[in-house]
């Protein structure tokens, strides 16, 4: 215990990477072996990293390499690795009450987050809260109270969408064809519309022209031939889109959906999974739009890698009954009490460090479109941001083979990337970082594009 003590405060103490074995090491293997032969084969792994501890946006792993995490456990931990104010939190509740069912039960701390929730979210009328465990659950809840209070059963979402794994949210999700191949019949009454993405718009047209086309697809193509919008309860978008390539969408594509919505009786629901908590520089990615929800879908960063979810909605739509929708689990003491100080944590820093750290990389990555012959395109918000990588940047060709050679070369250097969509390179650190970690950052990456580019 103490040199586990004594290992976590020298990782506190540093900031940048340091390799001390070959990767993977000896103790890696072991453990990766292991996952081998007794885990589910559906989970993706993109390289044999095998973590122990963290803190901030340092990762070790068992071994004792350290890794400079560009991750955050896929956009989760916001306010960085064990922050000592979440870990303080967390041990306290959990010495008092670590869980009790706020199914049946009050809860003091449950009505403290959803005042917190609610003092931030868009729109000027009162909000209510349902509490889940993940990210999937938040959109589920949605969905089903969307039903609920419209009484309409269609949905549209959109191409390239991520919103979940489980039936309801997969049946919204159009990613990747793997994540619905075998599984049946999904949800009926679901339509799929053009994501308007002004690199490649699927029309082939300049990026304002293909902002108004893909909305405009709904009124002239599904309303007119597939769908009655009368038979709509919701439309649902990720304002910038996560799995699909962080793509943000164009801020008159989100407010053409809304004024749709409002001239239709359709419920805007924003999913804000992967993209809210501060993630962009301001609490959601739609305020970026101005648009105000109907229903909002909260998870990931809302309590620093505790499970939480949050589907938020104006007091007038969430007019469900007792026993229409609940969760043994939602809403538990001990990740509501790391969601309380989170929440304040963004709003005294680290919000606001990630509008700036956020533009400074953004800066030093924009000209890599002319320095680099397969970065097709660089884009996002805040710490949000996507490098799309290419064979030619004149056909816009996705090269995800290369892509993925420059996500292992990172590893290999001490740094942890993922990618998104089919071709992207998605940077979603944890929110504290500086700008020497920003800078370690980007010259590890601009390395392994180099080098990469040797192969093709």
């Amino acid at each position: 215990m103490a040199q586990d003590s004594a290992r976590t405060k020298t990782l506190a103490q540093g900031k940048l990477p340091r390799l001390v074995t070959p990767l993977p090491g000896p103790n890696a293997k072991r453990v990766i072996e292991g996952d081998r032969q007794r885990l589910s084969p559906s989970y993706t792994r993109n390289y044999p990293l095998v973590a122990k501890r963290g803190f901030g946006a340092v990762v070790e792993d068992v071994d004792g390499n350290t890794f400079l995490d560009f991750t955050a456990g896929i956009a989760v931990v916001a306010t960085g690795h064990c922050h000592p104010e979440v870990v303080a939190a967390v041990q306290r509740q959990a010495a008092e009450l670590i869980h009790m069912s706020c199914t049946d039960f009050y809860s003091e701390g449950m009505v403290e987050l959803a005042e917190k929730l609610e003092s931030i979210s868009p729109g000027s009328e009162p909000k209510r809260v349902y509490f889940g465990n993940s990210g999937t659950e938040a959109i589920e809840a949605a969905i089903k109270l969307a039903r609920y209070h419209t009484g309409r059963e269609k949905i549209i979402a959109f191409y390239g969408a991520f919103h979940g794994r489980t039936m309801g949210s997969l049946s919204l999700t159009a990613s990747k064809a793997v994540q619905r191949t075998g599984f049946g019949t999904l949800l009926s009454g679901v339509f799929h519309a053009p994501y308007a993405n002004p690199y490649c718009c699927p029309y082939g047209h300049a990026p304002c022209e293909c902002c108004t086309d893909c909305a405009k697809f709904i009124e002239r193509e599904l309303f007119r031939t597939i769908v009655d919008p009368q038979e709509v309860a919701a439309i649902v978008v990720e304002p910038i889109q996560g799995e699909g390539g962080y793509l943000p969408r164009p801020p008159e594509f989100l407010r053409d959906l809304q004024r749709i919505c409002r001239e239709n009786g359709i419920l805007l629901i924003a999913d804000e999974v992967q993209s809210g908590m501060g993630r962009t520089g301001k609490w959601w990615a739609g305020d970026h739009a101005g648009i105000e929800p109907d229903i909002l879908c909260v998870a990931k960063g809302i309590a620093s890698g505790l499970p939480l979810s949050a589907t938020i909605a104006r007091s007038s739509v969430m007019n469900w009954g007792p026993g229409a929708h609940a969760s043994t689990f939602g809403a538990n003491p001990v990740a509501v009490a790391a969601a309380l100080v989170t929440i304040r944590l963004l709003r005294d820093q680290y919000m606001e460090n990630a509008r700036r750290v956020g533009e400074y990389i953004f800066a030093r990555l924009s000209p890599w479109r002319e320095r680099f012959r397969t970065v097709g395109d660089v884009r996002g918000k805040g710490l949000m941001i996507g490098i799309e990588i290419v064979a030619d940047q004149k056909t816009k060709e996705p090269a995800p083979g290369l892509r993925d050679a420059i996500e292992n070369l990172a590893f290999s250097k001490g740094l942890l990337v993922l990618g998104a969509g089919a071709n992207t390179i998605r940077l979603a650190p944890p929110l504290v970082i500086d700008e020497e970690q920003a800078d370690f950052a980007i010259g590890v990456l601009e390395a392994c594009i180099r080098e990469a580019e040797t192969l093709v």
